[in-house]
């Protein structure tokens, strides 16, 4: 049972990691219909600029100013990038940012090398939270997750309770009347796509001194990121929550239990039926894991192919 809660635990965790980097995707693809592939490169970034930084500023001043920059970098990226290729549709938008996550992967290696950095946990964090059945619990798990928890509800005051945020919702959903009242919709455009790039850096600030930060972090959790972004919604800040939670639950809890289908079967008294199909109902749950959540965007497709919380229309 510790463990189960232990899973469920990193699976909330993980869920709010994701959460912190398609945040940013969210916005920017609500407002902008910009599904930016080079979104986990921003991630990326964060962790290295962090790295390169935690030397001269510390920690504090590294996750703070790690952030601005990647924020910067998105900010030149659609003024003088995405902007210029805008009007010729998604798919030149898609070719552009698949190539620029290229581009960022082989600077990454040519300053870095293609291994891992010693981006560490600082030691005034680096303690246990709690112990549960002699397990301890990091305390910066615990600091992760309480960063994503105020990004949310940092980024949802925002757009729903200040001036910024309607004139955000407007460009975003009426661009046309909000450019004749005055807006400047094209600046708004780029704020939102350098807010959404910073929040992806601050994810990896963060995040790249408890995993590993090496040039191949973007590949590794970008396919994830889109799981969330489909599965909750394209557009929907909720959505990017409920799906984040749900598939870092899923893959966690999915690592420990150590059974199949067929042990499902065995309950009706079916076991030998299913293990003379073979394939995938005798494989361990644990051994699918990595593929759960992919399966879970198919099921919610099918059902719901808006999303969990996406608009209909």
């Amino acid at each position: 049972m510790d463990h189960l809660v232990i899973s469920l635990l990193n699976g909330v965790i993980y869920g709010l990691l994701l959460f912190m980097v398609s945040a940013g995707l969210t916005l920017i693809f609500g407002m902008m219909g910009i599904l930016n592939f080079a979104h986990a490169s921003f991630y990326m970034l964060g962790a290295y600029f962090a790295y390169t930084l935690q030397d001269s500023l510390g920690y504090w001043g590294a996750i703070l100013l790690a952030p601005i920059l990647v924020g910067l970098i998105g900010v030149l990226v659609e003024r003088y990038i995405l902007r210029r290729v805008h009007h010729h549709g998604h798919a030149h938008e898609l070719l552009i940012t698949f190539g620029l996550s290229f581009i960022i992967a082989e600077i990454i290696k040519l300053f870095f090398g293609n291994y891992p950095v010693n981006y560490r946990i600082p030691e005034a964090l680096d303690f246990s939270a709690f112990t549960l059945g002699g397990l301890s619990y990091p305390s910066y798990r615990v600091w992760m997750g309480a960063i994503a928890i105020l990004m949310f509800i940092a980024i949802y005051q925002l757009l729903t309770r200040t001036r910024v945020g309607i004139v955000v919702r407007s460009a975003m959903y009426r661009p046309q009347m909000a450019q004749a009242l005055g807006h400047n919709v094209p600046l708004v455009f780029m704020g939102v796509f350098g807010v959404g790039a910073g929040l992806a850096g601050l994810a990896g600030a963060v995040a790249g001194a408890f995993y590993t930060t090496n040039p191949n972090m973007a590949l590794e959790l970008g396919a994830m990121v889109f799981v969330v972004v489909v599965v909750g919604g394209l557009g929907s800040l909720g959505g990017a929550m409920l799906a984040s939670l749900l598939i870092g639950i899923v893959s966690s809890v999915a690592v420990v239990i150590d059974a199949s289908l067929a042990d499902l079967f065995a309950l009706f008294g079916a076991r030998e039926v299913a293990e003379s199909l073979g394939g995938i109902f005798v494989l361990k749950v644990s051994s699918l894991a990595g593929t759960l959540p992919f399966a879970l965007m198919l099921l919610i497709l099918l059902i719901r192919p808006s999303g969990l919380m996406g608009s209909k229309g």
